[in-house]
């Protein structure tokens, strides 16, 4: 029996998935992942508000990428999020469809702003672990959706903002993040046990390099590896010259440390192996604006995807 709900659920697909759509139109979508360096509307833990000149200077910075998703780390309150949506919108960007995850921090938050509807929301708010005998709480909880892009193509986004580098009196700063990128790779080995070809993209500010404990956790190992996608600027460099080496000497950078004054890559966009096979690596960058820094400490990465499970 065709219920009313059956009929307005359908209309809304059709709507969402017309012609005119772009994302369906071009048979491609974007996803993105963005640290917003305290996006607050108010004064929350010692953060000040996010400045004017820096609020306009991350819509610059989205109109760029024009993502079809995008994944946001240290975003303020609900209603910082919505003047962030409302803002974009007036300014030719609607994102109709939101995430935002109430962590155990209570100041910044993980949250996902989609032009595509959600057909699942899991979000994690009360994860936890045991660490030298005490239980602690993932800080920031993790953003995990299911994006409907199409009538018959979705993906899983699981979205991430690991324990910064900064120390706490409760425990070792790169324990207590391992130890989150532990719960987050428990959540991804259930999501590949349980569909091995899921669609999936694991993103987000993961606060470490690659070659680090909790990085290659979240990567894991063997057939269930995620796939680095490794976005690079795009300043004319050649990707594919690797001079001898497995990896190449692009510009690859997403984070600016000023005490140590270092530029690293610590924002990630990983893909499942049933993911990766839509992924278009020309469509995967690093964002490089002039006075990119006012905006944030970050730099926002994008990449691109067939809308078609391959």
């Amino acid at each position: 029996m065709i219920t009313v709900g059956d009929i307005v659920t359908c209309g809304a697909l059709l709507l969402v998935f017309a012609p005119g759509h772009p994302s369906l139109a071009a048979g491609t979508f974007s996803v993105a992942t963005y640290n917003l360096e305290n996006y607050l509307d108010e004064p929350a833990g010692g953060r000040r508000p996010k400045s004017e000149a820096a609020r306009a200077k991350i819509r610059e910075s989205v109109r760029a990428l024009k993502p079809d998703v995008l994944a946001v780390q240290e975003m303020g309150s609900t209603n910082a999020l919505l003047e962030l949506r409302e803002s974009l919108k007036s300014e030719g960007l609607d994102y109709p469809y939101w995430e935002h995850v109430a962590g155990f921090d209570t100041n910044i938050h993980v949250a996902v702003l989609s032009r595509l509807p959600f057909a699942a929301r899991r979000s994690h708010t009360n994860e936890g672990f045991l660490l030298n005998g005490r239980r602690f709480r993932v800080s920031r909880g993790f953003a995990e959706v299911d994006v409907q892009v199409n009538a018959r193509y979705k993906f899983t986004l699981l979205a991430a903002h690991l324990k910064s580098r900064r120390e706490v009196p409760e425990a070792d700063e790169a324990e207590l993040r391992e130890q989150e990128a532990v719960v987050l790779r428990e959540i991804i080995d259930t999501r590949l046990k349980a569909t091995p070809d899921v669609n999936l993209i694991v993103l987000g500010d993961f606060n470490d390099l690659k070659d680090t404990r909790p990085v290659k956790t979240v990567i894991g190992r063997g057939k269930n590896a995620l796939v680095d996608t490794r976005p690079a600027e795009r300043n004319g460099d050649d990707s594919k010259t690797l001079n001898g080496h497995t990896t190449p000497r692009n510009v690859s950078w997403t984070y600016y440390f000023a005490k140590d004054d270092t530029y690293s890559r610590i924002d990630y966009l990983l893909l499942s192996h049933g993911m990766a096979r839509e992924w278009q690596s020309d469509g995967t960058y690093v964002l490089a604006l002039p006075n990119w820094g006012v905006a944030s400490d970050h730099r926002p990465i994008v990449a691109a995807f067939v809308a078609e499970d391959r």
